[in-house]
């Protein structure tokens, strides 16, 4: 917001006023639109500049009469709207702006990015880094200093969670200090570096990208049925771990079917437009089911690449962002022609969780092993006739039934992928009317919205591939933002616009925009290099400040906006989990392949399952596998997940919520699966010197050791439990074997100390596994 010294800007302190009291009947959408006034722009027949803006008079301007008028019915908004009346602050916002002329702006998402100037930093350390000037330049302007950087070891926590979801092990942070101290710089950019090329970086990032697509391992709606779609999640690690440009990545996935000789790779990416959910049979008619999965496949991608609510204009123009419901049904033509039936599933579900189309993804050596079954079967099926006239009918039908159920046995264990397909005949669009599958209006051809830059085709019917060229081109002024405010999202927290799923009109003004367009226009000059990008975040000294704040500074800005502290939140669900088992011990490092089932409490499908379903989990090295390949069925998500706000996945979700709940605290302290990882933790600790001990555990869960006063309490903490357990036997016995152990090695616990000290320590390593510096990013 404008300070009272600096001139107001209508997209940073005007347009977000009008647009949340104002735009809804006073907007772009022409049907709602009342007393032919539109305030989201000046060039308009209906605008309001000499109308009830008269610029340079609120005596002359009707608009600030009817927002500070005492007459209720003549008040905007209106008292029956519900809608809160202009504070002070705001109103007085609107009269610095018409006082000074009453300037409109185009809306600064639809215009190109532009690299902005970049200012002059008396701080030599903050004169590096284009990040670090555009950051100081807020900083200076709102009368602030950034903040020291932080300590070494919170450094190396934090970039490695940034980076790979996981923690530092204290050999890497013993390593990276030596480094340090000698030299600072040299030895934090190897880090990254290192830390970028490790194959544990695709399947963090991954992470994120799998919540915007909404990917899961089951249809969603009803019976829920399992959905075999592993491959596409698999594509995505591998991409990121490869460091596919991000226009390759979004061309693969908009239409990688439509190359002229598509790879593996291309066909498993164009699996994005299956990842919708699924009706039953019988629930939907079939026309009705494919009708919502093209309306699907047009809101994800309208939020995962154009950062906009476009699915607001399926049954009207859009209230508040210049989306026709024409454009809705123009964009949705592009992906109105699978060839396939409608992807409705039958009583049974579709075998093997696929449905058509679908490519197998066999390896040579399965593909010549299903063409041995293939020949022996044509082999025999031609001397069946012969046989049989030797009284052999029987047996040679027998033999046949064998070898095929083999061959399909086999073939059921080869990995599959759902792709996208074109007909060779295009199917008509239709305005749907009132987004009633069964109401078609006026037809329509494929097509973009108007206020974004014209679509180049390279036939007579713009086709997909036309679609995803059209979304990377250098002056599109979505693509990029979308993406590079994503990904700052992942390092801070919160994007440089919050609402990073909509960056149109209802969502906010950005931060600090000349930044954002700094990266966009970066990111695209790059060659779309997504570890170039985060390899620039994560060496600024924006990056690397200390995140401790006073009560004072902290709620001035609680939610760290003006970015003059490092970046301090709640670790999420599958960094909490995978950090238990990593600093245990028992991580698995297996990536790829079908989801797994960790164990999970006694009947936990039951309530939502029509089939009769029942969880089965798995053992061994799977059940210990990142967080990433669990299995994720929509109406029963992990609760390990979800109760820390990891969304179902039915929606595409662009930025998680952060609740503190009772609920986290029980899952955390209660868990067995992260009770076996602390006895674990345990036995490892009691291996170390006595005198080591403390720090030992302390150090491999928090990356930190453990001051004088936190000693003392863990000591105290200790000796508690020891006479706990050394007055119970019982409840020593539960706390040592009770549950299923964790690893391989023998229950005893002779050779890691007594039953007593492995119960305490058991305890001990859960607590330190609950505390804040554990599950926070500071």
């Amino acid at each position: 917001m404008a300070h009272a010294d600096n001139p107001v800007s209508f997209n940073r302190d005007i347009r977000p006023l009008l647009s949340s009291r104002c735009f809804a009947c006073h907007g772009p959408d022409p049907e709602s639109r009342e007393s032919g006034l539109r305030l989201d722009v000046a060039d308009d027949d209906d605008g309001p500049i000499g109308f009830v803006i008269e610029p340079g008079s609120i005596d002359d301007s009707e608009l600030w009469r009817r927002i500070t008028t005492d007459d209720e019915s003549e008040l905007m908004p209106p008292t029956d709207s519900h809608l809160e009346p202009f504070k002070d602050e705001e109103l007085q916002l609107i009269r610095r702006w018409i006082e000074s002329g009453a300037e409109y702006e185009g809306f600064w998402a639809f215009e190109p990015p532009r690299v902005p100037a970049l200012p002059e930093v008396s701080d030599p350390s903050w004169d590096v880094h284009p990040i670090d000037r555009l950051v100081m330049q807020r900083l200076r302007s709102d009368g602030l200093q950034p903040s020291s950087a932080a300590d070494p070891r919170t450094l190396i926590r934090r970039v490695t969670f940034d980076l790979t979801g996981l923690p530092p092990s204290r050999e890497e942070i013993a390593t990276f200090l030596d480094r340090y101290q000698q030299a600072p710089e040299q030895a934090w950019q190897d880090l990254v570096d290192d830390l970028l090329s490790r194959p544990q970086f695709g399947e963090h990032v991954g992470r994120y990208w799998l919540d915007l697509v909404r990917y899961a391992d089951s249809n969603g709606m009803h019976k829920d049925f399992y959905r075999n779609h592993y491959a596409y999640r698999d594509w995505v690690i591998r991409a990121f771990n490869e460091n596919l440009g991000y226009d390759d990545f979004l061309t693969y996935q908009l239409a990688g079917d439509l190359y002229p000789e598509p790879t593996r790779d291309q066909l498993i990416a164009s699996g994005f437009h299956r990842l919708h959910l699924i009706i039953d049979r019988g629930t939907a008619l079939p026309e009705e089911s494919f009708s919502k999965n093209v309306i699907d496949r047009v809101t994800s991608v309208g939020t995962a690449f154009l950062g906009l609510t476009v699915h607001c204009a399926q049954c009207h123009d859009h209230k508040f962002d210049p989306i026709t419901q024409e454009d809705f049904y123009s964009l949705s033509a592009f992906f109105n022609n699978i060839d396939a039936k409608p992807e409705t599933v039958s009583r049974d579900g579709p075998k093997n969780g696929l449905q058509p189309p679908f490519i197998s993804l066999a390896t040579d050596e399965q593909s010549a092993r299903l063409g041995e079954y293939d020949r022996l079967l044509r082999q025999l099926s031609k001397l069946q006739p012969t046989l049989e006239k030797v009284g052999a009918a029987e047996e040679t039908t027998a033999l046949l039934e064998r070898i095929q159920q083999k061959r399909d046995a086999f073939d059921d264990g080869i990995a599959k992928a759902m792709v996208m397909k074109e007909r060779s005949n295009v199917r008509q669009t239709f305005i749907l009317e009132r987004g009633q599958y069964d109401a078609p209006g006026k037809e329509v051809s494929r097509g973009t919205p108007a206020f974004l830059p014209p679509l180049q085709t390279t036939g007579e019917v713009p086709s997909r591939m036309d679609l995803a060229h059209w979304f990377v081109s250098p002056d599109h002024p979505l693509t990029a933002r979308v993406a590079v405010n994503r990904f700052w999202q992942q390092f801070f927290g919160v994007g440089l616009v919050k609402t990073s799923e909509d960056l149109g009109s209802q969502g906010e003004v950005p931060s600090h925009p000349e930044l954002l367009d700094y990266l966009a226009v970066s990111f695209v000059e790059s060659g779309w290099d997504v570890k170039a990008l985060m390899r620039q975040i994560v060496l600024s000294n924006t990056y690397r400040q200390s995140s401790i704040a006073t009560p004072e500074q902290f709620n001035a800005d609680p939610e760290n906006r003006l970015l003059a502290r490092g970046p301090r939140y709640r670790l999420d669900a599958e960094m909490i989990r995978d950090q238990i088992l990593a600093t245990s011990g028992l991580l698995s490092d297996r990536m790829y392949g079908p989801s797994v089932k960790p164990p999970q409490p006694d009947g936990l499908w039951q309530s939502v399952s029509m089939i009769g379903e029942v969880y089965q989990p798995d053992s061994g090295e799977s059940i210990r596998r990142r967080s990433v390949y669990t299995f994720w069925k929509r109406s029963m998500p992990p609760p390990q997940m979800t109760i820390l706000n990891a969304p179902l996945r039915d929606s595409c979700i662009a930025r998680r919520e952060r609740t503190n709940t009772a609920t986290q605290a029980l899952l955390l302290l209660n868990e067995p699966e992260y009770l076996n990882a602390a006895r674990a933790l345990a036995k490892e600790t009691l291996k170390q010197p006595e005198s080591q001990r403390m720090s030992y555990l302390w150090e491999t869960v928090t990356s930190k050791l453990p001051d004088r006063d936190e000693v003392a309490t863990i000591e105290s903490l200790l000796g508690d439990l020891v006479q706990k357990y050394s007055s119970d036997r019982e409840l020593t016995r539960q706390m040592t074997h009770g549950a299923t152990e964790a690893n391989s090695e023998s229950s005893t616990v002779s050779a890691v100390g007594n039953d007593v000290e492995l119960a305490a320590w058991t305890v001990l390593a859960n607590v330190v596994f609950n505390l804040d510096i554990t599950k926070t990013k500071e």
